[in-house]
């Protein structure tokens, strides 16, 4: 195997959950792009690798990076850029918290968002994409001890760098209360992670499993009604029931002994195309001025279903 070929699902992974987590979702513009790419490429992109390289190394599956990817959104979000405690980060002034958690100060709503939204579309959308791109490696670990060590050292060095761009930015610090809340929520989620175990298949066929495309029907639905849940404990309830729900489902489907790639092709499709349109929702909140912001909206937006159209030839067609 070629060097290139080697690395490039590893480049593909640095490359595409910074993409994914900021760009197609509209929180970055694309005049944005390159600027944006070397400050969140070694954080976003290092965390994805880390966690898919670690998880496969361990031969654990899904379920262990979803929880990893919360780790991860909560690290995020509470120690490095702070925005779950800042009430004024990015110049957006809230004068209300939404779904208020009593003694820390943070919002319910907010933390299923950062937490939900980093595990699922910043870390699992893309490992699963950079996987199905290249089928034969889909559960093999693609860097070797050299390479895991490299990436740890990227992942801390992209923590510094945005920490430090945040700090100059906000001049904002969390209170030592808050810090240690979000440490211990996110050693809860790298503990249940390494807990979990990889979903077996089953010879049960005494019910039918849903077609490829009623799943991508339903997932497009879910992850748009998690998306699109109301400012309020009633939105927080409403996710947090979403994600329970599908949590159950598709661990009960993915047992079957007929669940394939296609079904889980299905769901990463379903779950992509809800940032797609997300992306505009986000522009028009954001930057609803900004022409630049609106044309990126649409070339991410075909960017995101070729990805999806590239990925779906691939899976039928595993060569290589």
């Amino acid at each position: 195997m070629s060097r290139v070929r080697r690395f490039a699902p590893v480049l593909g992974l640095l490359l595409l959950a910074p993409w994914v987590g900021e760009f197609l979702l509209g929180t970055s513009p694309i005049q944005n792009l390159a600027a944006a790419l070397v400050l969140l490429l070694p954080m976003y992109g290092g965390g994805a690798l880390l966690i898919r390289e670690v998880a496969r190394r361990s031969g654990r599956g899904w379920p262990t990076m979803l929880f990893w990817g919360a780790a991860y959104g909560m690290i995020q979000a509470c120690l490095i850029d702070q925005s779950l405690f800042n009430p004024t980060y990015l110049n957006f002034e809230l004068n209300r918290i939404v779904a208020p958690i009593p003694f820390i100060g943070i919002s319910a709503y907010d933390l299923l968002s950062f937490v939900g939204g980093h595990a699922i579309w910043s870390i699992c959308v893309p490992i699963a994409i950079v996987e199905m791109l290249t089928p034969s490696r889909r559960e093999t670990p693609w860097l070797g001890n050299k390479g895991l060590f490299s990436i740890s050292i990227l992942v801390l060095v992209g923590c510094a760098i945005i920490f430090s761009f945040t700090y100059m930015e906000e001049r904002f610090i969390a209170s030592l209360l808050q810090l240690t809340g979000g440490a211990i929520g996110a050693f809860v989620f790298i503990s249940i992670g390494f807990i979990l175990k990889k979903n077996n298949r089953t010879a049960n066929e005494s019910e039918a499993l849903i077609k490829p495309i009623h799943l991508g029907i339903a997932s497009f639905a879910a992850s748009s009604l998690f998306f699109s849940r109301p400012e309020s404990w009633g939105g927080v309830i409403w996710g947090v029931c979403i994600l329970l729900l599908s949590w159950i489902l598709i661990s009960r489907w993915s047992r079957h002994r007929d669940w394939s790639i296609q079904h889980h092709f299905a769901i990463i499709a379903g779950t992509l195309l809800t940032y797609v349109w997300g992306g505009f929702t986000m522009t028009l909140l954001l930057w609803p001025d900004n022409t630049w912001a609106w044309i990126g909206n649409v070339i991410f937006a075909l960017m995101a279903i070729a990805l999806l159209a590239v990925t779906a030839k691939r899976i039928h067609n595993p060569v290589g």
